[in-house]
């Protein structure tokens, strides 16, 4: 019918390297739009490969296998709607990031991306050629334009479409998380729609990807920003959308309208997603952890229960002559409240033998720093034996503000493969907590209720390396500390800008040096769940050698 189009609109989950599993999920999908009566099947950015795939493009082997699947998906999906997948497209010694439409047996156009990214984590230019900008092509009685990701964040791919005949924009997405970013997303969007008076389609891929979740949420937009249809985050969802022409132009009928959760929810679910992902394509099918009966162990045992299931996660009590009872009796109560199992090592015996071989080169030193970290070292060696004779991956439980100012033991407590708080300043740890207690999904695997008690969440931190220690002994107050690293991580600011915000001059400057001297543990740390446009790793690159402190 010459009026009405339907446009099947995958939000899915590829892996990164497993072309033939996305090319079996596309031609899936192919069939249910196919079955549904759809004209058109729409899968998310570079799904082919999975996003996002780093130098691993640059791979000719690669890129050649991804066109294979591509035009044999073309071949094999002849007798239906058209498909529009994501993949790399190389032409002589050039190499595009491309969104390839396939119809009748043919790959019948090929868009280019034009705007590359090349901020936070994205390296584009480094990776791709900029395309030129396609034009729309034409799908039954509709002209589709594709502005791919980075191209509808600007006026001039989305204005040229419209110019040259396009009647609705489809745009293709792997844009991953940050707390905040689907406002943003919108906000352009509907820019976009404003300026060109066309629907519009956001069509965004969800599941993790090292340290990146992409979050879905994909949307419809009529002309104007008009909103007709939105998705879920963090589901896979298949959705069949409408448009429907009038006598001023193409409409979305209205569809579904899921609601978004809260910034909270948010982060949380990006913390098991990305550590069930991580699990899951890597082939990890178990964890573990100390349980140290504080409050970063706690939370990252609860979100292991939730992403993995409780049967699945191996807690493990280390304790050494300076850990409390109470702290014992916190982490088996923590153990119970989540249903995991709980072992335990005493590290008491290896400290005092290890203490004893080096007595004779320590001989007129004083205990210092250097006895406390063989602790955290030994508990790394006995959680790495259980992961390497159990294979239970090792999970790390340093949050964002011990990450910056080096609070935590290489070798030691900063061993393991993956860190689902890595990117979480200490204060929203202890909010987090309280949350995750008020807060059961049925996403979650973990049971429902208060999993992390209360008593938990209220004592002060503490690492128990030696008679009664406090992390303010050596750090100030964590609402001090995380406003000043906030500052200065996340938002680049100065010395004196972080001092008019009423902090100590001298804490100030030894926060600043405390994150410059502990770049070198960060890159050598283990990758954790992104939450913030500022993440260590790929969003903040700094030298591991830099001398530089701000004069202010």
């Amino acid at each position: 019918m010459a009026d009405r189009f339907r446009l099947t609109l995958a939000q899915l989950n590829p892996t990164v390297g497993d072309l033939s599993g996305n090319a079996a999920l596309a031609r899936d999908v192919w069939e249910q739009g196919r079955a549904a009566g759809a004209q058109m099947v729409a899968l998310p950015e570079m799904f082919i490969t999975g996003y996002q795939v780093q130098d691993l493009v640059l791979k000719p082997a690669f890129v050649n296998h991804a066109t294979d699947l591509i035009e044999a998906l073309a071949r094999d999906c002849a007798d239906g709607p058209a498909l529009g997948i994501g993949g790399p497209y190389a032409y002589g010694d050039r190499l595009y990031n491309a969104y390839w439409v396939l119809e009748g047996g043919a790959v019948k156009a090929r868009i280019l991306k034009h705007k590359l990214p090349n901020e936070t984590v994205f390296d584009e230019k480094r990776l791709y050629d900029e395309g030129p900008i396609s034009g729309p092509y034409t799908v039954g009685p509709l002209r589709v334009g594709t502005p791919i990701c980075e191209d509808a964040w600007h006026p001039d791919v989305a204005e040229a479409l419209q110019e040259s005949g396009a009647e609705i924009l489809l745009v293709p997405n792997g844009s991953p998380y940050y707390r905040g970013k689907f406002d943003r997303r919108v906000a352009h969007m509907v820019a976009r729609t404003v300026e060109t008076g066309l629907p519009l389609v956001y069509l965004n891929m969800v599941g993790a990807q090292d340290d990146q979740t992409f979050d879905g949420a994909s949307f419809v937009l009529n002309p104007h920003g008009t909103l007709a249809a939105s998705l879920p985050a963090f589901d896979e969802v298949i959705h069949h959308q409408d448009f429907e022409r009038g006598e001023d132009g193409w409409h979305a009928v209205e569809g579904p309208r899921a609601v978004h959760p809260d910034e909270w929810e948010q982060d949380y679910r990006v913390m098991v997603t990305a550590l069930r992902d991580y699990c899951r394509k890597t082939g990890f099918g178990q964890v573990l952890l100390g349980l140290s009966g504080g409050i970063d162990s706690a939370v990252v045992a609860a979100i292991a229960v939730d992403a993995l299931g409780p049967a699945n996660v191996r807690c493990v009590m280390l304790p050494s002559e300076y850990t409390s009872q109470a702290s014992l009796d916190d982490a088996t109560e923590v153990a119970r409240l989540l249903g995991v199992k709980l072992d335990r090592i005493d590290i008491e015996g290896p400290r005092a033998a290890v203490t004893e071989a080096l007595a004779h080169l320590f001989e007129g030193r004083d205990p210092d720093l250097t006895e406390e970290n063989i602790q955290s070292r030994l508990r790394g060696l006995s959680l790495m034996a259980l992961s390497n004779k159990f294979g239970e991956m090792l999970l790390t439980t340093g949050n964002k503000s011990e990450v910056a100012v080096g609070y935590a033991t290489i070798y030691g407590d900063m061993s393991g493969g993956y860190n689902p708080i890595k990117d979480m300043y200490k204060t929203r740890v202890f909010q987090t907590c309280r949350w995750r207690n008020d807060n059961h999904r049925d996403w979650m695997m973990g049971p429902k209720g208060t999993v992390i008690p209360p008593r938990v969440i209220d004592k002060p931190p503490t690492a128990e390396l030696r008679a009664d220690q406090k992390d303010e002994d050596s750090l100030p107050p964590y609402e001090v500390l995380d406003d000043i690293l906030e500052q200065l991580i996340d938002f680049e600011a100065s010395v004196p800008e972080v001092v008019g915000r009423g902090h100590d001059p001298e804490m100030v400057k030894k926060v600043e040096h405390l994150i410059y001297i502990s770049e070198y543990k960060r890159f050598q740390s283990a990758p954790g769940a992104r939450l913030t446009p500022r993440a260590f790793w790929l969003d903040r690159r700094y030298p591991i050698v830099n001398r530089w402190r701000d004069p202010g």
